[in-house]
């Protein structure tokens, strides 16, 4: 796993996964076992460390005996829940313990084709890759999502993603601070920020649901195959229809809180104050965005974005032959982004990907 590579250097392989997390690790799983070469190129200088990094208090939402890779089963109890570190550890030892040829410090800043029969890769050292297949394991969660009209408030109050939050001692000062989303990062950030005493405003969409996640859910839910019913199906197309729930036992709590205030889902911005459907702030001192995230597909020079910038594929597949999409939320169902739930939708592409003919359509205007 060669952590720096010569500049302008070239290679070569069958194919090629971008992405080194659970979904790109699990798609070299398979075409290790079909015997097919591969290269996963990661753009951090470590495997796992989108987890590593993330907030202090974050746990896996699924237990560890339903969140394993294809081939290696999580160490330790198979009914907690793993923290972020953990995480972390699982997917560097899952990517030691098969040898995967993994590229470290590959930012990818293009991908094209090349005369109709391959793919070109660039690199922001200038490493060029060559592949008959690619597959993408980057994710929906490239960019940091914030609304616009965040950037009228005020300079003297912070602002903070829930990507670059890590513990309360980030925020300044003992006075008021929001968290706005409506998942479940947000009612973990919230929830410890009202923990320490100070108040806490929750801009919360009070629509969405709140549903229980113990072992009795998700054994029900794995005997049922819910986490697997495709959203092109009758189940899995209602399922996808309907808002992501958040989970009960943290989002009840919270409520009990005395320091946390729900204001409703945020509207809009008065001076240093957050406006909710159902209340408004006092002047803030910070606020977190725990608003979730955005593909950023736009080193991808191929016909396959549509006009969001996000890939057209049929349950990964793309419209482009030989390339693929994996680890994609609702992919093709509900475990699809999940640690646990990705082998499924890796192994069909990859047996698909493998048997189908792999010609590359130029994108109009692409000379090369």
């Amino acid at each position: 796993m060669p952590d720096s590579l010569p500049a302008s250097a070239e290679f070569r392989t069958d194919t090629l996964v971008i992405g080194a997390g659970q979904a790109g690790l699990a798609a070299a799983y398979y075409l290790q076992r079909a015997g097919v070469a591969c290269i996963v190129l990661e753009r951090a200088g470590a495997v796992g460390q989108q987890w590593a990094t993330r907030y202090d208090s974050l746990r896996l939402f699924s237990p560890a005996w339903a969140s394993g890779l294809p081939g290696l089963p999580w160490p330790g109890p198979p009914r907690r829940y793993p923290t972020k570190d953990e995480a972390a550890d699982y997917l560097r030892r899952y990517a030691a313990h098969f040898a995967f040829d993994i590229r470290l410090n590959q930012p990818v800043v293009r991908l094209g084709g090349i005369g109709g029969s391959g793919f070109e890769v660039l690199t922001a050292d200038g490493t060029r890759y060559i592949a008959r297949r690619v597959v993408v394991c980057t994710g929906g969660f490239a960019a940091a999502k914030v609304p616009a009209w965040a950037a009228t408030l005020p300079p003297e109050v912070q602002q903070l993603h829930s990507s670059v939050y890590q513990r309360p001692e980030q925020l300044p000062g003992a006075g008021p601070v929001a968290v706005v989303g409506s998942g479940n990062s947000a009612v973990q950030i919230a929830a410890e920020l009202a923990a320490t005493g100070r108040p806490v405003y929750v801009a919360f969409d009070e629509r969405i649901k709140a549903v229980p996640n113990n072992m009795a859910m998700w054994t029900t839910m794995s005997l049922l195959g819910l986490f697997r019913a495709s959203r092109h199906g009758l189940v899995g197309g209602f399922m996808h229809r309907q808002p992501e729930p958040v989970v009960a036992g943290p989002y009840y709590a919270l409520r009990r809180l005395p320091t946390a205030h729900f204001i409703g889902r945020a509207r809009q911005v008065r001076g240093a104050a957050l406006e909710g459907l159902r209340a408004t702030t006092p002047p803030l001192q910070a606020v977190v965005w725990a608003t979730g995230f955005r593909p950023d597909y736009g080193w991808i020079d191929l016909p396959v974005l549509d006009a969001q910038g996000h890939p057209r594929h049929h349950r990964g597949l793309s419209e482009v032959p030989g390339l693929a999409f994996l680890g994609l939320p609702w992919l093709d169902s509900r475990g699809s982004a999940l640690m646990g739930g990705v082998a499924r939708d890796a192994q069909r592409v990859i047996k698909q990907l493998l048997t189908a003919p792999a010609t590359v359509e130029r994108k109009k205007g692409n000379q090369s």
